[in-house]
C-alpha cells in the first residue's frame, strides 16, 4: 500500500518540497541582496550584474532543465531533486571564492544547472499525488516556496552582506543545503505516477517532439507561457533590483533593506501566490477560464504600488509601497502550472514543465534583469545614479500590461479550443 493514501503523508511531502523550493529561491536571489557590495569590490557594471542575476543564470538553468526533465519523466524523480539540491548549494557556497567577474558567473552557471533538476520533477510528483480539482492549490502552495525564498535571501543576506560580507554570506547560506539533500533522499518515497487519477497510465514515455506537438495543438498554453513568462519578467526585475534601487536613490542601509524587503517577499508575496490558486480552483469549478483570468487581473493590479514605490521620495512610504507588488505578481505561476499539467498526459508533466520554464526563464529570468541593468546603464548619462529608476519604471509596467493580454488571449483561445473538441474523446483534457 501507497504511503500516499495517507493525507497527512502528502502533506508532509508538499511541505517538504515547499521548503526545498525555497532553499533554491534564497540561493538563486541571494545575489540580489549582495549586488551593491560585489558591484564595489568587483568593479562590475550593472550590465555584469543583470548577467550574473539574468541572461546567463537563465541560459544555463533552462537548457540543463530539458534533459533533466526528460530524465524525470522517466526515472526516479525523488533522486533526481536530491543530487540537484547538493549541486547548487555546493555552487552558492562557492560563490563566495570567487575574485573576478568571470569566476562569479561560473559559479552562478552551476547554480543555474543544478536548480534545473528543482522544479519540473517536483511539479510531476505534485500533480500524482493530488487531484486536478486541488492541484493548483497543492502548485500554489508549492510556488510559496519562493517567496520565503526570497524573503530569507534578502533578511539573512542583508544581514550577513552587512555585518560580515558578502562573500561569508555565500558561504552560510549554501552550507545547509547539503544537509536537505540527504533529509529529502531519504525521508520521501517515490509516488506512483498518475497515481492521483486513479486510472491506468501510459507507461512508455513520450518523446520530446510529441510533447511538444502535443502543446502546440493547445493554443491557450501557448499564450498562457507568454503570459507567465512576461509576469516573470517584472517579477525578477523588481526582486533582482528593488534592493539596489533603495540603496541608490534613497541611501537604506543592507541589514535594514533586507528586513523591510523580507516582509514584501515572504509576507505579502506567499499570500499572494497562494491565494491565486485557491481562487481559481474555487472559482474554476463554475468556468475553466478564471484560471487565466485570475493572473491577468493581478498582474494589472501590481502597477499602481510599483509605480508609487518607484516614484515616492519619502523613503518609509515607498518601501511600504514595495510590500504590495509581490502580493501579485507571482499569482500566475500555480494556476498555470496546474492548466499544464491538468492539459497533458501524466509521462509528459516533467517535460511539459521544462518547457513551460524554458520560455518563462528566457523571457523573464533571462530578459527581465538583463534589460533593466542595460538600461540603466543607457541611462546614466541622462540621469546620473537615479537612471535606475528609470529603467525600472519604462521596463516592468509595461511587462505587466504585456502579460496579462497574454492571460485574456488564453481565455479566450481555452474556449475556442473546447468549444471544437468537446465532442472529440482522443482531444479531452483532464483540466
Amino acid at each position: 500500500m501507497s504511503k500516499y493514501q495517507n493525507p497527512s503523508y502528502r502533506r508532509y511531502v508538499l511541505v517538504l518540497l515547499t521548503l526545498v523550493y525555497a532553499v533554491n529561491f534564497v540561493d538563486r536571489q541571494l545575489i540580489a541582496i549582495l549586488q551593491e557590495s560585489i558591484k564595489s569590490d568587483l568593479g562590475l557594471s550593472d550590465t555584469q550584474l543583470g548577467l550574473l542575476t539574468g541572461f546567463a543564470f537563465a541560459m544555463f538553468y533552462v537548457i540543463a532543465g530539458i534533459p533533466i526533465a526528460r530524465l524525470a519523466d522517466r526515472t526516479n524523480r525523488r533522486n533526481i531533486i536530491a543530487v540537484s539540491i547538493g549541486v547548487w548549494s555546493a555552487m552558492t557556497a562557492l560563490s563566495g571564492y570567487a575574485a573576478n567577474f568571470i569566476q562569479l558567473l561560473a559559479a552562478r552557471i552551476g547554480v543555474g544547472v543544478g536548480e534545473a533538476g528543482c522544479s519540473p520533477p517536483a511539479h510531476s510528483m505534485i500533480s500524482d499525488i493530488f487531484p486536478p480539482t486541488q492541484r493548483a492549490t497543492a502548485l500554489s502552495f508549492y510556488s510559496v516556496g519562493i517567496n520565503i525564498g526570497i524573503m530569507l535571501g534578502f533578511l539573512l543576506g542583508g544581514i550577513l552582506n552587512q555585518y560580515f560580507g558578502w562573500r561569508v554570506a555565500f558561504l552560510v547560506i549554501g552550507a545547509p543545503g547539503l544537509l536537505l539533500a540527504l533529509w529529502f533522499r531519504f525521508g520521501v518515497e517515490e509516488p506512483q505516477r498518475g497515481w492521483s487519477e486513479q486510472r491506468p497510465v501510459e507507461t512508455s514515455t513520450a518523446s520530446l517532439g510529441n510533447v511538444i506537438q502535443f502543446i502546440l495543438a493547445r493554443k491557450y498554453l501557448l499564450h498562457i507561457s507568454l503570459g507567465a513568462a512576461m509576469s516573470s519578467m517584472a517579477g525578477y526585475g523588481l526582486t533582482s533590483w528593488t534592493a539596489s534601487f533603495f540603496i541608490r536613490s534613497h541611501d537604506v542601509p543592507t541589514a535594514e533593506l533586507g528586513a523591510w524587503l523580507a516582509i514584501g517577499a515572504g509576507l505579502f508575496g506567499s499570500l499572494g501566490t497562494f491565494m491565486g490558486g485557491y481562487l481559481a480552483d474555487r472559482w474554476g469549478v463554475k468556468d475553466k477560464r478564471w484560471y487565466m483570468w485570475v493572473p491577468a487581473i493581478a498582474i494589472l493590479i501590481a502597477i499602481p504600488p510599483i509605480l508609487l514605490t518607484l516614484t515616492l521620495e519619502h523613503t518609509t512610504a515607498a518601501l511600504i509601497c514595495g510590500w504590495l507588488p509581490p502580493a501579485f505578481t507571482t499569482c500566475y505561476l500555480g494556476v498555470s502550472l496546474a492548466v499544464f499539467h491538468g492539459s497533458v498526459e501524466p509521462r509528459m508533466r516533467a517535460t511539459s514543465s521544462a518547457l513551460f520554464f524554458l520560455i518563462l526563464n528566457i523571457i523573464g529570468l533571462g530578459c527581465g534583469p538583463t534589460i533593466v541593468g542595460t538600461a540603466s546603464d543607457m541611462l546614466t548619462p541622462l540621469f546620473g545614479d537615479d537612471s535606475l529608476r528609470y529603467a525600472m519604471l519604462f521596463v516592468i509596467p509595461c511587462a505587466c500590461i504585456w502579460a496579462s493580454t497574454h492571460f485574456l488571449l488564453a481565455a479566450r483561445a481555452y474556449k475556442k479550443y473546447t468549444n471544437e473538441n468537446v465532442n472529440d474523446s482522443t482531444s479531452a483534457t483532464i483540466f
